[in-house]
């Protein structure tokens, strides 16, 4: 295993380069992860979280630097041959899922991906026991609904199932994008347990982008604040537990200059 699980160097990435629309949406950031870190994310609207994630999952690819997972270099690789290595669940809990097929079959695609597909494309015996073990640890019911179309279910269902699809074949890096901010209170709260069971239980290493941070303060080992394009603030352990909400508002307003603009994280 690589010293680090995930190694951002110097990562630069440019939209609309060389137009009259030219954004830089990351300068330069720098960052190493340890094997099994828990890194949550926050900043202000167009700080760079988002970016920063969508940069190792390789939706595009990046002006300047490179990225290492478990010690390989993926700078180069497409989307979906960093596949393999990540499992990733986005805010909107329509995305990761096919609505259109079952909850088992959803789960059979997510254990094949990266896999050489055969023509037998059925959910074995097997499989479908081991798909009950799983869903029944989320404590939703749904253990009982493996034939259930996916569309079928709640947001917070979805999302669960997502999160169990992403984590089936123990990814080396998770990636949460937000993935609880399009849920009431209640839901959100519930998946956020749920996701922190699913790291500790596999040993994940995972990043979280959240609005909310009292969240950010709440899960993770490690918390890290991005302000336009560049990390600000890396903070850990029992630092990071002894952090309040007014901590991260006055390490922003001494970082940035200015205050925290952005209601949406100030209220939740």
């Amino acid at each position: 295993m690589a010293e680090f699980m995930l190694e951002l160097k110097d990562v630069h990435k440019i939209f609309n380069k060389g137009t009259i629309n030219e954004k830089t949406a990351l300068s330069g950031v720098n960052l190493q992860l340890n094997a099994g870190d828990f890194v949550t994310i926050i900043g202000g609207n167009g700080a760079g979280k988002s970016t920063m994630l969508n940069a190792i999952a390789g939706v595009w690819p990046i002006n300047q630097g490179s990225i290492l997972i478990d010690g390989n270099d993926v700078t180069k690789l497409s989307e979906y041959k960093r596949a393999p290595y990540l499992g990733r669940v986005f805010q909107d809990p329509m995305n990761g899922t096919a609505a259109t097929m079952s909850i088992d079959e959803n789960l059979a695609i997510a254990a094949r991906r990266g896999k050489k597909r055969g023509l037998k494309w059925g959910v074995t015996k097997a499989e479908r026991e081991r798909y009950m073990k799983k869903l029944a640890k989320l404590d939703l019911g749904l253990e009982d609904r493996l034939t259930t179309k996916v569309g079928l279910l709640s947001g917070g269902q979805r999302q669960a199932i997502t999160l169990l699809m992403a984590s089936l074949e123990k990814p080396d890096l998770l990636l949460l994008d937000e993935h609880t901010a399009a849920l009431d209170p209640k839901t959100a709260a519930k998946v956020l347990a749920l996701s922190d069971k699913i790291i500790e239980e596999n040993g994940l290493t995972a990043m979280m982008v959240t609005h909310n941070m009292k969240d950010a303060i709440a899960h993770g080992n490690r918390l890290i604040m991005m302000h336009e394009g560049n990390i600000i603030y890396d903070v850990s352990g029992e630092e990071k537990k002894a952090l309040h909400v007014s901590d991260l508002l006055k390490k922003f307003e001494e970082v940035s200059g200015g205050e925290f603009a952005n209601d949406r994280m100030m209220l939740s």
